[in-house]
């Protein structure tokens, strides 16, 4: 499944599509060749119906994602970097948007466009020795893939403020109690601990699944009021499907069943 492609591994197995961001010299960093890969996978994993999970990691083990490539960027002039800015943030948000759950499996530096990628996944496990930060501001730049938004909405205004403006890193054990990660486990673990939760995934309803992610994602941009009536539209979309209807008449059969 790589054909054609040079800084992207992407693989599907077993209901799982995994990219690889394949570029370990340079600490696997984002440039414009990663990135239109990296949409390209996403569109054929989203289109598969065979495909039930996404994981996304890097190559090697120092870094998940060390950021944008700089020698692209200083290529750029005010202009052209705005609109290389908004053509990343429309992949992550592509990104965001799947219908399937993605998994940021982080096994190392998760720095700058590193970190607003994973930012972008429903679920971040990393290793123990993971480092996280946006560290744009000691280039004088700020992050363009979303990063003053998502840290934000996901670690607060108060700690975000903080990360965005000192760029500093912080360890993974930072960063799960900030919520910015679901899980940290030893490095020699990470590959066992993202298998676990996959399948977990895929004993859900995909459909479902999919309700879900919409609900969260559209209700977060919401005043509550709206957000409760967009919730109650769901909850009446995943009432319609079958899975749906399978699950709550098994259910009954259960509770119905003699107690031995």
């Amino acid at each position: 499944m790589t054909e054609g492609k040079r800084h992207i591994v992407y693989e599907k197995k077993q209901r799982v599509a995994t990219v690889i961001l394949n570029r370990p010299k340079s600490l696997n960093a984002l440039n414009t060749d990663l990135l239109t890969e990296l949409l390209d996978s996403l569109q054929d994993a989203e289109t598969d119906s065979k495909v039930q999970a996404i994981v996304i990691t890097g190559a090697g083990d120092k870094a998940f994602c060390a950021g944008a490539d700089i020698e692209e960027l200083l290529e750029k002039s005010p202009l052209e970097a705005s609109e290389w800015s908004q053509w990343v943030q429309g992949i992550l948000t592509h990104l965001e948007k799947q219908k399937k759950p993605v998994i940021a499996k982080i096994n190392g530096f998760c720095l700058g466009g590193g970190l607003e990628l994973a930012m972008a996944c429903d679920f971040r496990i990393a290793t123990e020795k993971a480092i996280f930060g946006q560290p744009e501001i000691n280039l004088a730049i700020i992050p363009g893939g979303g990063g003053t938004q998502r840290l934000t909405r996901l670690i607060g205004k108060t700690k975000a403020m903080e990360m965005l403006m000192t760029g500093d890193h912080i360890a993974a054990e930072e960063a799960f109690r900030l919520s910015l990660v679901n899980r940290i486990v030893p490095a020699d673990e990470l590959d066992a601990a993202v298998d676990v939760f996959i399948k977990r995934l895929l004993t859900k309803s995909t459909v479902t699944l999919a309700i879900i992610k919409d609900a969260v994602n559209r209700g977060i941009e919401m005043d509550l009021e709206h957000a409760l009536q967009y919730e109650a539209k769901c909850f009446g979309d995943a009432l319609a499907t079958e899975d749906a209807r399978k699950g709550l008449k098994a259910f009954l059969v259960k509770q119905k069943s003699p107690k031995v």
